[in-house]
């Protein structure tokens, strides 16, 4: 009889994109406690997302507290997640807002990839995901701010998990995080440094009450 073929251990198993997030949470919270600097946070950052197996994630968190956070699971088989044909489709038409003492800004109808990357260096990004649609059901916004602002609207029909840190600035989340079953899920991380990412609920307009005339 032929033998079995041996299952893969946890080191062996591939992670996801959702498990580098959380490996790359545990390092954003690691920095701005003090036991990292920018550079080593940066350094293991750029090895995390290179990262192609939990083997080669769990050494760039050893010397960290808070591990369990990231230790390997066997995952559950579950439904694939229903899409929402209105806001899933199409090729990205842009993968990045940068400005440099200066201003970027992405709105209106826009397809968004799967990685999009926000940067602001003494200026300022504004990103609003009001009418924009994506090319895959989850996507993922880097967005880093260096003496700069850097806003994204969401709407209330997509999902938002917000992992980003601050030093000596704010990465500030004031959105409603979980959308209704099977819409787009939107992860934004990265880093404000003497600045400020601002993550926000789309605007509702006024409505305009007109004048009651007495007859």
């Amino acid at each position: 009889m032929s033998e079995q073929p041996q299952l893969p251990g946890p080191q062996e198993m591939r992670a996801s994109n959702t498990d580098r997030e959380r490996f790359a949470k545990v390092l954003h919270d690691a920095m701005a406690e003090g036991r990292l600097t920018v550079t080593e946070l940066e350094e293991r950052l750029d090895q995390v997302y290179a990262a192609r197996t939990f083997g080669e994630l769990e050494p760039l968190v050893r010397d960290l507290p808070n591990q369990q956070l990231v230790a390997y699971q066997s995952p559950l088989p579950q439904p694939a997640p229903a899409t929402h044909p209105t806001r899933v489709g199409g090729r990205g038409t842009s993968s990045s807002a940068i400005a440099i003492m200066s201003g970027s800004e992405r709105k209106g109808p826009w397809t968004v990839p799967p990685t999009f990357n926000a940067v602001a260096l003494m200026g300022g990004v504004e990103i609003d995901l009001t009418q924009a649609t994506f090319e895959a059901q989850e996507t993922t916004i880097q967005a880093f701010a260096l003496m700069g602002g850097i806003e994204i609207t969401v709407p209330p029909d997509v999902t938002v998990y917000v992992t980003g840190s601050g030093f000596m600035g704010g990465f500030g989340n004031s959105v409603r995080t979980q959308g209704p079953p099977g819409s787009p899920v939107v992860r934004i991380t990265g880093m404000a440094i003497m600045g400020g990412v601002d993550v926000s609920p789309t605007k509702t307009p006024k409505k305009k009450h007109k004048d009651i005339e007495e007859g």
